[in-house]
């Protein structure tokens, strides 16, 4: 830390007393003049190299001379992460938040920063240091362009913007550091070296890659070392995790037996705590979590995968069984990382992963402090296959980073809303000198192959594109150009698809008449719904006959469906054990689920305002407040009007003592199960409101 300067070091010593020196590649950087320097820069270093540690001296560095610094990172839980990892500096009077106006600090996901970059433009011209985290991924799919975007109107409306992005190292980082006129800092260093290497069933002499997967397991036991296991599905996570615990089951000692108990016994409390008596799912993962195995993916409680986490850090885990998407999730390095499916389904079929995704998910082998090397193990299923996967992907370069901003159709077609609803573009050439200064543009421009097909290729692009957007009432051309009606302005503000708003317009123009049971369904079908899936391919007749019970006959019955069966019954006060049983899905999530389907409700409320249709305001409000405390619409006033109480207590207490609470006192409320003092005087007070 002798390079850094005292004020910075007295900080970061305080605040990260474990961090003595800095290592190589921090130490690259810093000679490189990133903490002196005004310019923009890429740092470009291994998973668990410590780019956190550079971003966080940038931005103390601009906070000590009275800027403002905006971290962004892709998911909420990331965002809670480094919240909570950034709190420790407040004590050095350094405010940390998640917005910008009352914070030194301010840590967002990308949508945030982008919808910051939309209309907030006084609040951004303040912001002094933009710091990009896991900026490889500009070229994912759906979020790529949203980093885009952002980055392109915000350098345009706040050009004196440092820019600082942590990234993975990428095969065309000159390419991205010339769009972003940044300096490159790549190293490859890594605090704990990594040993990939590719095993396979004959190796081992093992009928499937779940017995080598075993095999791995029971060296890390006698190693006293932890494993990440990545697989496919969630289906695919509990038999594996299930496989596991049955063949170690008698080979855990005494004293880890207790631990693993402990950890189960936590698991199974969280349905309870929710209302509900334990899933399937639960159940399974309580019994895998006694022989030291979890299984980890989206149709667990929220609680469930916070308790994985946090016992897994605590050595309480033999070994995680997760779906891919835990490689962007949370900071949960191991010293062994399996990668037992190498492909994943797609709209294309069977598609194998890229060689990036295979880095990120191997980067995650090596605890630094605690590993002296980390090891990675891509399964296949015979010796050829393990060759040609090592060639593929242990000695295989990283793709090719491009952006996905005219690739991913509604992402082009909300950029281009967002342009005219903001005023930034009025006409074809503002939009096409906007385009220019994306990635897209960059790449378009710079390739001599590409560059006059390519900008009449975005020319006919957005011509057809702006009269999509004209066609569907969202602009309108104007004398000065073209505007956003008020209907583009409900989406510019918000951050859901347009594909979202224009089904749910459509639906609003055909309705004679509500029906809150075919608006549920209809939510279920857009691209902003995150859906409840099944769990096997039993008989999915339960579904179709709960719909067709609410006068909704669908031949065809896949996850939407599920999703709108689930939330009908969510709304009629069944648990997540109920629910799961009745449609046998991963009925956990349905808390979740609802929360997005109640503020999806309200956006159709505002569509309806918009269009004209009114007349169903008050219903609406109803059926969204029954999606987010999932109770009947007589329980609304007192889940709404005691904080806290839940739909479980709230039914209890109507049951006991009716509609009237007036003269209902204290002590017999308190005989309620899960009634205390604090909320018992709370329904006093809304009684007495009332």
């Amino acid at each position: 830390m002798y390079t850094v300067k005292p004020e910075l070091r007295m900080i970061v010593e305080d605040c990260y007393p474990h961090i003595r020196e800095l290592n190589p590649a921090q130490r690259s950087a810093i000679e490189s003049g990133y903490l002196e320097s005004d310019e923009n820069y890429i740092i470009a270093i291994p998973t668990a190299s410590g780019k956190t540690l550079l971003g966080l001296l940038a931005a103390l560095k601009t906070i000590l001379d009275g800027g403002r610094v905006v971290y962004t990172v892709p998911l909420i839980s990331i965002q809670n992460e480094k919240i909570k990892e950034f709190k420790k500096l407040e004590k050095h009077g350094i405010k940390v938040g998640k917005d910008p106006k009352t914070s030194d600090l301010a840590v967002m996901v990308f949508e945030s920063f982008d919808t910051l970059t939309r209309f907030s433009w006084n609040l951004l011209r303040e912001v002094d240091l933009l710091i990009v985290d896991e900026f490889h991924m500009i070229g994912e799919y759906s979020r790529g362009p949203v980093i885009e975007s952002a980055v392109t109107r915000a350098r345009q409306l706040n050009p004196s913007m440092r820019i600082v992005a942590l990234s993975a190292t990428l095969s065309n980082m000159d390419e991205i550091a010339g769009w972003l006129d940044a300096r490159v800092v790549e190293h490859d260093y890594r605090p704990v070296p990594l040993h990939r290497e590719v095993l396979d069933t004959e190796m081992f002499g093992a009928r499937d890659k779940n017995q080598v997967v075993l095999k791995i397991l029971e060296k890390s036991i006698e190693e006293e070392s932890q494993t990440l296991a990545f697989v496919s599905t969630r289906r695919f996570t509990e038999s594996l995790a299930s496989y596991l615990a049955e063949n170690i089951r008698g080979r855990i000692p005494e004293d880890m037996k207790e631990r693993f108990r402990t950890v189960a016994e936590s698991l199974l409390e969280v349905p309870g705590a929710a209302g509900s008596r334990p899933t399937s799912t639960c159940m399974k993962l309580a019994e895998c979590a006694a022989s030291g195995i979890a299984f980890h993916h989206a149709g667990l409680f929220n609680r469930q995968r916070e308790i994985i986490e946090d016992e897994f850090r605590k050595g309480n885990i033999l070994m995680i069984t997760a779906t891919p998407s835990l490689m962007y999730g949370v900071n949960l390095p191991s010293r062994t990382v399996v990668i037992r499916d190498y492909t994943r389904w797609t709209g294309r079929g069977q598609q194998r992963i890229p060689v990036f995704d295979y880095e990120q998910m191997s980067g995650r082998a090596g605890r630094p402090q605690y590993d002296d090397a980390g090891y990675s193990y891509l399964i296949a299923k015979s010796h050829a296959e393990a060759l040609e996967l090592e060639e593929y992907y242990v000695n295989g370069e990283v793709e090719r980073t491009s952006s996905r901003v005219l690739e991913n159709r509604d992402a082009f077609y909300r950029l281009i809303i967002v342009q005219v609803a903001s005023g930034l573009s009025r006409n074809p050439d503002e939009l096409i000198e906007f385009f220019k200064g994306t990635f897209y543009g960059y790449q378009l421009m710079e390739n001599p192959y590409m560059n006059s097909f390519g900008m009449d290729n975005l020319q006919y692009e957005l011509e057809g594109a702006l009269d999509f957007l004209v066609k569907n009432r969202i602009l309108y051309p104007g004398p000065d150009g073209f505007a956003a009606t008020e209907f583009g302005m409900l989406i510019a503000n918000s951050n859901y698809s347009v594909e979202t708003a224009i089904k749910l317009n459509q639906l609003a123009s055909e309705m004679d008449e509500l029906n809150i049971y075919r608006l549920i369904y209809e939510i279920t079908r857009t691209p902003d719904m995150p859906l409840i899936s099944f769990k096997a391919t039993k008989s999915r007749d339960p579904v179709r006959e709960r719909l067709m019970d609410h006068g909704l006959f669908v031949m065809d019955i896949g996850n939407e469906e599920a999703t709108a069966a689930a939330l009908i019954e969510w709304i009629n006060e069944r648990t997540e054990h109920e629910i799961e049983n009745a449609f046998n899905v991963y009925a956990a999530s349905t808390r979740r689920v609802a929360y997005e389907a109640s503020r999806l409700v309200k956006f159709f409320g505002r569509i309806c305002e918009i269009m004209g249709v009114y007349g169903y305001s008050g219903q609406l409000e109803v059926l969204s407040a029954r999606l987010y405390y999932g109770v009947g619409e007589d329980l609304i006033p007192l889940v709404v009007g005691v904080r806290g109480l839940g739909r479980r207590r709230a039914r209890k207490i109507i049951e006991t003592f009716g509609d009237d609470l007036r003269y209902v006192r204290k002590e017999d409320l308190k005989r309620i199960d899960g009634i205390g003092e604090k909320l018992a005087e709370a329904v006093k007070r809304y009684a007495e409101r009332c």
